[in-house]
């Protein structure tokens, strides 16, 4: 025990090679070998993994796992005001996003209030294009608008800022077909197809839960709902099997679609709020959405669901 006990301390606090410890022991690297795995299986050694910060480390395999996302950031926070909890998941989904991006990638940004307080926590970040994805949504109770997060966010990175100023939902359909053909938006749209990476707003199509329900007539929020939309993905409407709903009334939105949020390579999603959670499992279900930054009391309802 003594033996195996001074052979585990210099492996895994010294930071010894097992050959070197062979050599110092007089040992075989096998006998080595099957020491070190002795001190293991009688809990002579035990291997905790923690996290320096906030995060879940559990409950962020678990969801990723569950429910087959490329990536899930579970932040250990209770269910508290809406502004702090934004504050937090920004801070989270911020420095996933200074981890994942890279100079090959562009990266698309929809307007959300998730997704401006992730760009306001931003430090740093990959020299690359940054393609506005949604029109503007301006709110008296929101001072930044998708135009002016990505401009932000390009300043910081040092790359090209391709924007467009347009409502995200206008009256008439030919009004959105028109902007749509104006030549910064039109550009801007063009850039859609590049883009690898996406952070995009979730909301559950219900009052107070989606900024563009809050947004739209009540006329137009009926007839999505009586169409089965339980979730608005930055414009994109899902049902509760994650089919996108297509009609008049999205046509009328001026962002990008079902089809090209589909081709991005990888769509993280800032949710938070229990009200969120069939809204969450619809847009996992779509597939448009494989990436989630959120906190405990939803994840663990999400899973709670599925168990």
């Amino acid at each position: 025990m003594v033996l195996t006990a001074s052979i585990a301390r210099r492996y895994y606090v010294d930071g010894r090679s097992k050959v070197e410890i062979a050599d110092e022991f007089r040992l075989s690297r096998f006998k080595v070998a099957r020491l070190l795995d002795q001190a293991r299986s009688s809990g002579l050694v035990r291997i905790e993994i923690s996290h320096p910060g906030n995060v879940d480390l559990d409950l962020s395999a678990r969801l990723q796992e569950t429910f087959g996302l490329r990536r899930a950031i579970v932040v250990d926070t209770p269910e508290v005001d809406p502004a702090a909890l934004r504050l937090q998941l920004g801070k989270a989904a911020a420095e996933l996003l200074t981890e994942i991006v890279t100079t090959d990638d562009v990266l698309g940004l929809a307007w959300a209030r998730a997704v401006t307080a992730m760009t306001d926590q931003l430090t740093s970040l990959a020299r690359v294009p940054v393609v506005q994805l949604t029109g503007a949504l301006s709110r008296p109770d929101v001072e930044a608008n998708s135009v002016e997060l990505v401009r932000h966010t390009a300043r910081l990175s040092g790359g090209p800022a391709y924007l467009f100023y347009a409502p995200l939902v206008v009256p008439e359909a030919t009004t959105a077909r028109a902007l749509r053909q104006q030549p910064e938006v039109a550009e801007a749209i063009g850039h859609f197809d590049s883009v690898t990476k996406a952070v995009v707003g979730l909301g559950s199509w219900a009052p107070g839960q989606s900024t563009l329900y809050d947004a739209m007539d009540e006329n137009a929020c009926e007839q999505l709902q009586r169409r089965g939309v339980v979730a608005d993905i930055s414009g994109v409407f899902v049902d509760a099997k994650g089919v996108p709903v297509q009609s008049k009334v999205t046509d009328r939105v001026i962002a990008i679609n079902a089809e090209q949020m589909n081709a991005i390579d990888e769509v993280i999603a800032i949710p938070y709020g229990l009200g969120k959670v069939e809204a969450v499992r619809a847009a996992v279900r779509s597939g448009l959405v494989n990436g989630i930054v959120t906190h405990s009391p939803l994840a663990r309802a999400l899973l709670d669901e599925v168990t």
